[in-house]
């Protein structure tokens, strides 16, 4: 069986249309059933009910469907591996990076990894953590960043930072003289929260309800520093993550420690569970892991 018939058939089932696949496999459409035709003639059955005007995928053609692209999964791997071992020190790496984060963390270790690894591109792909985990389990990206809790029965995780959280409020607020405030103390108080496509959105909203209270929200943004300009303005508090608060320069705000219970922010280089990791990724991972953020 040849893996072209394999690979004709799955894009005509994915795009359900012998046009539309004829196009993206650069084919055209009578060589196209033809091949298609071929497939089914080896098999001994039906793969395509085309008595319709849209085409549909017979039980026969549903189980091809499934097996044929396990099949060319594992072909890719294979030919990604025999790569590897041949092109040592070159490749890509397509990197699933939250805006946020990358800009905290990511231009100088990008740059290091550069410098290091002349020969190995590295292609990002920018989204909220919720979406980035999304495209990685789709296999858009090879290996991505993304907040904890991660889901382990679908990746894995190689943890690269840890740090807790802090508050953001006006120095005139009635507890900006405190060393340390309790989450609790945050009961009334109106919040400016990250939008829900950042996982600080959930983590933050999950540790306000583990202490007796939901938050009320005042306001939303992708942009830290509008953030602290709203709490400046006194619109509402904010609770982020160290590393963001290090970057505040304002006298009219202060950042103290959340505690009772503190608020983790922990980053992980994430891959997909039982999926093959091109070698560029693996350094990449192996770099980053034993960076000092």
């Amino acid at each position: 069986m040849d893996s072209r018939h394999l690979r004709y058939f799955v894009e005509v089932a994915r795009v359900n249309s012998f046009t539309k696949a004829s196009h993206s496999l650069k084919l055209s459409q009578p060589a196209l059933s033809k091949m298609i035709r071929n497939l089914e003639e080896e098999l001994d059955v039906t793969l395509i009910d085309r008595s319709k005007k849209q085409i549909t995928l017979t039980d026969s053609g549903e189980l091809v469907y499934t097996q044929a692209q396990r099949v060319l999964g594992m072909m890719d791997d294979l030919t990604s591996s025999l790569y590897d071992m041949v092109h040592l020190k070159k490749g890509t790496i397509q990197l699933g990076l939250p805006p946020l984060i990358g800009t905290l963390f990511f231009p100088e270790l990008i740059a290091r990894f550069r410098q290091k690894f002349p020969g190995i591109s590295i292609k990002i792909t920018e989204y909220g953590a919720k979406k980035i985990e999304k495209i990685l389990e789709e296999g858009h990206v090879d290996v991505a960043v993304a907040v904890a809790p991660i889901d382990e029965t679908v990746f894995q995780a190689h943890p690269f930072n840890e740090e807790t959280m802090d508050v953001v409020l006006p120095t005139d607020h009635k507890l900006a003289q405190k060393d340390s405030i309790e989450l609790a103390e945050l009961a009334h108080e109106k919040f400016i929260l990250f939008q829900e496509d950042f996982a600080m959105h959930d983590i933050i909203q999950t540790y306000c309800q583990s202490v007796g209270f939901t938050p009320e929200i005042e306001l939303e943004s992708s942009q830290w520093d509008f953030i602290v300009e709203m709490v400046k303005a006194q619109i509402g508090i904010a609770i982020m993550p160290k590393s963001i608060c290090e970057k505040i320069n304002s006298t009219e705000v202060r950042n103290i420690p959340v505690v009772n219970p503190c608020v983790p922010w922990t980053l992980s280089m994430i891959v997909k569970q039982d999926r093959y990791l091109p070698y560029a990724a693996r350094e990449f991972i192996q770099f980053i892991h034993e960076s000092k953020l």
